[in-house]
């Protein structure tokens, strides 16, 4: 080719690489011009921009600013650029967008190296249209025009986008909208779920994890075994991109792509986290406030997609608490419980027979929700009952963690029969506010509710209603005795069909024969002195006393409910001892101070109800009452320091402040409560079986002193511990007023009272059937 030649075939080049370039060029103009009057489909109004279409998990928050959980479709939780750490916002620009803070949406040179390399060298879409495509264009087309057409609407939008917002709203924008995998949508919940924290809280290695993830939350997913290796090489990328724009130095980069991949995986379904019994039925309150509360259009909020910010009353440290104290004594009871049954030939049950046993079953099995699934499904009865008997693959709950195994249906139901079930629930006497709230052992696998739903006769903790009647009534002091001698209260009276005459628990013949004051009768949990109490005032005064405190459950009007045969949930037992302490003053629990709407604008205010219920001077006698169950009485063990055996968790606990309490312990030792109350604090705990036939064989284990008190002693023992919740370990304050009610009795010598304690306890080592027992 002579050079003439060569310099023609070179001019041509020349014009065809300009034409191509500048065609290249005016298609790109061409394609964003008719992207932008709309012609490959409508773009997104102003308004649209200003309020992209998202779904926003409502939170719940705790009193000290912790979210508890969320409801949500998708678990998002938008968060704002200033509470982003600079190490992921580096991390963020440095790997996706070198040039974030220089483009005005569109890199047209990583456009022209992405055409130059036909796409090999990387791709060039910038945050900005990343941040377009998962708002408006949603995913990628397979389809290559339909692609280019999706593109060119991503460019329309990211420049609209860019005018709309600043850069980091724009940043705090697209990583609130990319999913993460695991109910982890948003870097929120991402930071949340995979670490355990804010992500204000996240190291460089985290962040480094998050961005990793953004090329593809699934391939490069720190949890997923199967892609770890590729979620630490991609880290690794992400800090060599650090260190290439100057925001780590090399050294720095190899140090830190020698560490090992690190996640703190903290699932955040209804099932997990904190406090999931009460956020369950906060769910339901919610479901009902909506339809009380529309928004300003007349629509209904959606408690799953609008985000809701619900503020409670629940403290996260105090729940935390108490979800800790309830686990590390059940599984300790537990052990106890599994031993006894061992030698029991219808275990878990006692005092039934086998055709009452199978009942039990059958209801159990007709109540699971795989009877529920496949009735619904149209599958025969009898093919559902066949069914629960063919072995399958199933994950049990066990106190050493969820096991996988294989059993039939039916035995997995006998199997969870063996579990004791407890509640807790604190109270704020003063503001009503629930500080914590467990319904179960486990939510997961135990979905019944034992502070709300759970209704159980409650012992001997009624006793201190009929107590208050004759106090606030009669004026009658602590100190005055009255015969423990047997008590009739004679047929026809109140209604009752015969006599009735209760026994006091124990076999020394002496516990019918002198008197006692009200003080030490009230202690010892004395059957004759209640009946003696509730023939003075009427079982109807009883009720109206205790119906003023707050519990709204049916109780019968005879006499026996002197010895707790009514039945009651937990959340109104312990309302009602918070008034106690509150100086006779109800507060009305509260669950929630304020629920505001996405943009924070309170949509309702929370305030507390309240009204008399006993005067001052009658509700501090009922406490000095109560403070003598713990002194010398079935809650000394608060305060006791010698040998007990193994299934009294925690024990010496070696509380030394003022408490008022009362155990509670039902026919048959059922049902173990403890109640105790500090001046700030009420907690209420209750423990027993799934069904009344489910208990330990003997009181010694199944009185409320051993299933129920070591729960409220360990719990109070971490909030004493955590010095940042100011629980009072001060007197109870007493009336202004002089007190015209005599309290001083006498009491027993500190040196005679883990004498008398043992004794008490060797006295209390059977029940009478058909007795209420302390």
């Amino acid at each position: 080719m002579t050079k003439k030649e060569e310099q023609q075939s070179f001019k041509k080049y020349i014009k065809w690489f300009w034409g191509i370039v500048l065609g290249g060029i005016s298609l790109v103009l061409l394609l964003f011009l008719l992207a932008s009057w709309g012609a490959f489909g409508a773009l997104p109004t102003f308004e649209e921009l200003e309020n992209p279409e998202n779904n926003l998990a409502s939170e719940v928050i705790s009193s000290d600013g912790k979210t508890l959980g969320t409801y949500a479709v998708e678990n998002r939780k938008p968060i704002k650029f200033k509470d982003l750490p600079d190490n992921l916002v580096n991390a963020l620009i440095a790997t996706e967008d070198e040039r974030f803070f220089e483009h005005s949406g569109i890199d047209f040179r990583g456009l022209a190296r992405a055409i130059a390399k036909m796409g090999k060298g990387g791709g060039a879409s910038t945050v900005t249209q990343q941040l377009a495509k998962n708002l408006f264009t949603k995913q990628a087309s397979s389809n290559t025009l339909k692609r280019i057409l999706q593109k060119a609407k991503e460019w329309v939008v990211s420049i609209k986008l860019e005018r709309q917002y600043t850069k980091e709203e724009i940043i705090a924008m697209y990583l609130n909208q990319v999913d993460f995998l695991k109910q982890a949508v948003g870097v929120r919940s991402a930071s949340r779920i995979y670490f355990g924290k804010e992500p204000k809280d996240l190291d460089i290695q985290e962040s480094a994890i998050i961005v990793a993830m953004l090329k593809n939350p699934r391939q490069y997913n720190p949890y997923r075994k199967v892609s770890r290796n590729k979620s630490k090489a991609r880290r690794n990328v992400v800090f060599a991109q650090l260190a290439k724009n100057g925001f780590i130095t090399e050294k720095e980069k190899d140090s830190l792509q020698k560490l090992p991949l690190t996640i703190s995986f903290t699932p955040e379904s209804h099932s997990d986290g904190y406090a999931t019994y009460f956020r369950e039925y906060l769910r339901g309150y919610l479901k009902q406030w909506v339809k009380e509360n529309p928004k300003p259009d007349g629509k209904q909020y959606d408690i799953y997609r609008d985000g809701l910010k619900i503020y409670v009353t629940i403290d996260s440290r105090m729940q935390q608490y108490a979800e800790e104290a309830v686990t590390e004594h059940m599984s300790n009871l537990q052990k106890y419980f599994f031993a006894e049954q061992k030698q029991n030939k219808t275990a878990p049950f006692y005092d039934i027979e086998p055709e009452q046993i199978q009942a039990i079953l059958d209801r159990a099995m007709k109540n699971s929700e795989r009877w529920r699934r496949m009735k619904s499904n149209g599958v025969a009865e009898k093919d559902i009952k066949a069914s629960f008997h063919k072995k399958t693959k199933m994950r049990i709950f066990t106190w050493k963690g969820d096991r996988d195994t294989i059993m039939t249906p039916a035995d997995s139901i006998k199997y969870y029969k063996y579990f004791l079930h407890s509640g807790l629930l604190s109270i704020e006497p003063q503001t009503g506010h629930i500080k914590a709230w467990v319904g179960g052992i486990n939510n997961k696998h135990f979905k019944y509710d034992h502070v709300e739903q759970g209704k159980r006769q409650v012992g001997s903790t009624f006793k201190p209603f009929v107590y208050a009647t004759a106090i606030n009534q009669l004026k009658l002091s602590p100190c005055d005795e009255y015969p423990i001698a047997p008590y009739t209260i004679p047929k026809g009276k109140y209604g009752i069909p015969k006599a009735w005459t209760p026994r006091n628990s124990g076999e020394n013949p002496l516990r019918y024969k002198g008197a006692m004051s009200l003080k030490e009768a009230l202690a010892n949990s004395v059957n004759t002195m209640s009946a003696r109490m509730i023939d003075m005032v009427t079982p109807q005064n009883v009720i109206r006393l205790a119906k003023s405190a707050g519990i709204t459950s049916s109780i019968p009007t005879g006499p026996s409910i002197a010895l707790g045969s009514v039945e009651l949930s937990l959340y109104e037992m312990t309302a009602a001892y918070a008034m106690f302490a509150n100086k006779g003053l109800r507060v009305e629990p509260m669950m929630i101070t304020r629920i505001e709407d996405k943009n924070g604008t309170v949509l309702t205010q929370f305030k507390p109800k309240t009204h008399e219920v006993l005067s001052e001077e009658s509700a501090y006698v009922i406490i000095d009452l109560l403070k003598g169950v713990t002194i010398s009485g079935s809650g000394i063990r608060l305060r006791t320091t010698y040998d007990r055996p193994g299934y009294v968790t925690g024990y010496p606990y070696k509380f030394d402040n003022p408490i008022a309490g009362k155990t509670g312990t039902t026919q048959n030792h059922t049902d173990g409560w403890f109640m105790g109350v500090v001046p700030n604090l009420a907690t209420g705990v209750w423990t027993g079986g799934e069904d009344r036939a489910i208990h330990f064989e003997k009181i010694g284990k199944g009185q409320g002193a051993s299933m129920s008190l070591p729960t409220w002693a360990i719990f109070m023992r971490k909030c004493y511990e955590d010095t940042t919740l100011n629980i009072s370990k001060e007197d109870f304050v007493k009336p202004e007023k002089e007190i015209s009610i005599r309290l001083d009795c006498g009491d027993i010598p500190e040196d005679k009272k883990d004498k008398k304690d043992e004794k008490d306890t060797k006295e209390k080592k059977v029940i009478e059937k058909g007795d209420i027992d302390f």
